[in-house]
């Protein structure tokens, strides 16, 4: 990702959004905002738009899985999303499995409008793009058939 270095030759460099949000990088100095910490914003803004059932692809949500189940292991709201930040842009890749019945579509332009929102109202960057990859569809006779197989397995040994 590429930043236009409009003020590169000067000595002050005062940049704001044209839309009058913060400025990262002013004459007092500069802010700098860690890839994680756009990752974490643009993964819960997009678990907060319905028929989004999880985030990551199969091997992330496997290993999510098991951190959750460590005694004082946390949901990583990472997961499933790559950014790439600059000193005025971000750019998001998000992995996710939607809700059967859902329309993709719709899905996908309600979690580019709320990511895009939350990432630029919370850390002043521009996001210049949002890019989902729907990884699977999820169906709940699916879990009813994983719980279905552990309850049999458990019937093995008493």
């Amino acid at each position: 990702m590429s930043d236009n270095p409009t003020a590169q030759g000067s000595k002050s460099v005062s940049v704001a959004k044209s839309t009058g949000g913060s400025a990262l990088l002013t004459e007092q100095g500069k802010t700098t905002i860690a890839d994680t910490v756009v990752a974490k914003i643009a993964g819960i803004a997009t678990r907060e738009i319905s028929g989004v059932h999880d985030l990551g692809a199969s091997a992330s949500r496997a290993v999510g899985a098991l951190r959750e189940r460590i005694p004082g292991g946390r949901t990583n709201q990472a997961q499933g999303v790559t950014v790439e930040v600059g000193e005025r842009q971000a750019a998001i890749d998000i992995q996710l499995v939607a809700d059967y019945g859902v329309s993709i579509a719709d899905l996908s332009a309600g979690i580019r409008r709320n990511v895009i929102s939350a990432v630029e109202r919370m850390t002043g960057l521009d996001v210049t793009e949002v890019n989902i990859e729907v990884q699977d569809i999820y169906l709940a006779s699916d879990e009813d058939q994983s719980e279905q197989d552990d309850q049999d397995k458990g019937s093995r040994v008493q």
